[in-house]
């Protein structure tokens, strides 16, 4: 059993890297079981893992499994879930009672007018402070209402209906790496949104510190995002 290790994403969210199956070395045994043949030398093995990377071979890292546990706004969440080759389990707003935690943003972004689907820093500093307020007025707003429909008696997963995107939820997730590179493929690179990159780019921490042979060849010969730094010095 891996120790479980806390990392604060946002103002209030995390991602807890909860434990694994495998290691390098795993994707190795997977990889030469094809010839009836097991582990062999460090640099063999770490050699093996750069083929595999280098030439598309992708089937052996099904084999290494991480499990999280995150905490991030809903928004964030319904992005992330996207991922489908993987495994969710969330809090519930019908079996229990979501929390007054949300997210607000240091900074407001302006809308990206090439990429219609995306946004830019800098937005005007005089209307920063009230967008700001505005969120959070809102958000409030919605959550008086929320605590007072419960008040009246009406059900959890109806009176859930009020309550905004900014709102922090928690799940645990567990996939493959894999399917793993593929989410840091697609969030950990400057096109995705602002918040799910700041997850992403610790989720890349972990995998780096855990599989350190599979993260170089991931970062070297399978990446295509813009985000993360080539951690192996070379």
């Amino acid at each position: 059993m891996q120790k479980k290790k806390m990392f604060e994403v946002l103002d209030k969210g995390f991602v807890e890297f909860v434990d694994m199956m495998g290691n390098d070395l795993r994707a190795v045994e997977a990889a030469r079981v094809s010839f009836q043949k097991g582990l062999s030398s460090k640099a063999r093995d770490k050699k093996l893992i750069k083929y595999l990377m280098e030439n598309g071979h992708e089937s052996p890292f099904e084999h290494i499994v991480f499990t999280f546990r995150v905490k991030a706004p809903m928004f964030v969440a319904r992005q992330w879930f996207r991922h489908r080759i993987s495994s969710f389990n969330e809090i519930s707003g019908r079996y229990s009672i979501i929390k007054h935690e949300f997210y607000y943003p240091q900074k407001m972004r302006k809308q990206d007018k090439v990429n219609r689907q995306g946004s830019l820093f800098g937005f005007d500093d005089e209307k920063e402070s009230s967008s700001i307020e505005m969120i959070k007025r809102q958000t409030e707003n919605c959550y008086d209402t929320y605590e007072s429909l419960l008040n009246q008696g009406v059900a959890r997963e109806m009176a859930r209906m009020v309550l905004p995107l900014n709102i922090y939820t928690q799940w645990y997730w567990t996939i493959n790496v894999r399917s793993l590179m593929n989410f840091l493929n697609l969030r950990a690179d400057s096109h995705a949104q602002y918040e799910i990159q700041e997850y992403a780019k610790v989720i890349a921490d972990i995998f780096n510190e855990q599989c350190p042979w599979t993260y170089e060849s991931f970062i070297k010969h399978y990446y295509k995002g813009d985000l993360l730094i080539d951690k192996t010095g070379e």
